[in-house]
């Protein structure tokens, strides 16, 4: 149900943007006894969530002991029960996999990086262990072997159809009332010592607290009277899929040019390109000819056909991420997750419910 709030209330929340870590946020905040209330400048988790592949591989942007990595692991630690509380409170099924990762090395060079990072990794509990052509040849009929250096394949990588949750979480949220207005963007935020107001597109909005969680757009927002939100700005991203019979790709499959998983309902997503063009939403045929050329390299009976579909997305990139209170307690801020929203986004959303609820005095 979409409305807006009719009066202030010491007990309410808003949540700007409805993507996979806003909802998450507003889900646990109305557990928590909050009433939510969510604005999205377009439609319901459309952006960035709708766009992700849904790998989560925490070993992908760690480089050793630090906070990102312990919020990473724990992320990936409870990301089983996430799902299967998300299924029961929305009655629907989510595409997710503990499927592991096969991570491929061409050259004696790509080996020498794989090896040392498979070493930083396994010092904060990532465990991979190496694999010979055998073995890969066993699991992996379709991976082209012929140069092959070395491999190695990571137990604890899963995949989920982010759009499976972005579905889920609109029908959990719903569940415990919270409400989401789609179309709406948040435009700036006024904090005052006893409430936040919030001007959206559509009117004027008074509740307790904020949390700003709209991905790319965040610092867009503005905020009187406090330091400027941190930057966000997008990072585009192409990726390409394949309809393919299932068990083509069982695991994930990562080489240093390409990434490719494959979901429940066949299709077999590549990926990806990072380009800083701003947000420009068009597909290019160039890069979608590349990322195809990438994806032959590891599968090659992919150059015989054509992808199904191609579509972008914007990353939200940051200089940090940002996970708590920005010079209020009544402003909270959850965005620069960067490449890692999908992953981060229960832990992201306990971490927050939580500090607000505690910072409030609330159960």
């Amino acid at each position: 149900m979409s409305t807006f709030a009719s009066t202030f209330s010491e007990n309410s929340v808003a949540v700007a943007g409805a993507g996979i870590i806003g909802l998450s946020v507003a889900w646990r905040l109305a557990q928590h006894g909050w009433s939510v209330h969510v604005f999205d400048s377009g439609p319901i988790g459309r952006e960035a969530s709708w766009a992700g592949a849904g790998m989560l591989s925490p070993g992908g942007e760690i480089e050793g002991p630090s906070s990102f990595a312990t919020l990473a692991l724990e992320s990936r630690r409870i990301y089983g029960a996430y799902i299967r509380e998300l299924e029961r409170a929305s009655g629907q099924p989510i595409d997710y996999q503990e499927c592991g990762a096969l991570d491929l090395a061409y050259s004696p060079e790509e080996l020498q990086s794989l090896e040392a990072r498979a070493e930083f990794q396994a010092r904060v509990g990532i465990t991979s262990q190496p694999l010979n052509g055998n073995q890969i040849r066993a699991q992996w009929p379709d991976v082209r072997l012929a140069g092959v250096a070395g491999a190695r394949f990571y137990f604890e990588d899963a995949i989920v159809n982010p759009r499976d949750v972005l579905s889920a979480l609109a029908i959990a949220c719903a569940q415990v009332g919270v409400s989401i207005v789609p179309q709406c963007a948040v435009l700036s935020i006024e904090i005052s010592a006893n409430e936040v107001a919030l001007r959206t597109a559509k009117g004027t909005e008074k509740h307790a607290a904020v949390v700003v969680a709209a991905g790319a757009w965040s610092g867009q927002i503005t905020v009187p009277g406090v330091p400027p939100l941190p930057r966000s700005e997008p990072v585009k991203g192409h990726l390409i899929g394949y309809l393919q019979p299932p068990q083509t790709c069982p695991t994930i499959v990562r080489s240093a040019h390409t990434y490719l998983l494959q979901r429940a309902n066949g299709l077999l997503i590549a990926g990806s390109s990072i380009e800083h063009v701003g947000f420009d939403r068009e597909v290019d045929p160039e890069i979608v000819s590349r990322l195809a050329a990438d994806a032959g390299s590891v599968f090659p009976h992919l150059l015989q056909t054509s992808p199904s579909e191609a579509w972008t997305g914007f990353r939200p990139a940051s200089d940090a991420l940002h996970i708590g209170p920005w010079n209020s307690l009544r402003l909270y801020l959850a965005y620069g997750h960067y490449r890692n929203g999908i992953l981060l986004a229960p832990e992201t959303a306990r971490r927050l419910a939580s500090e607000i609820t505690a910072n409030f005095g609330k159960r």
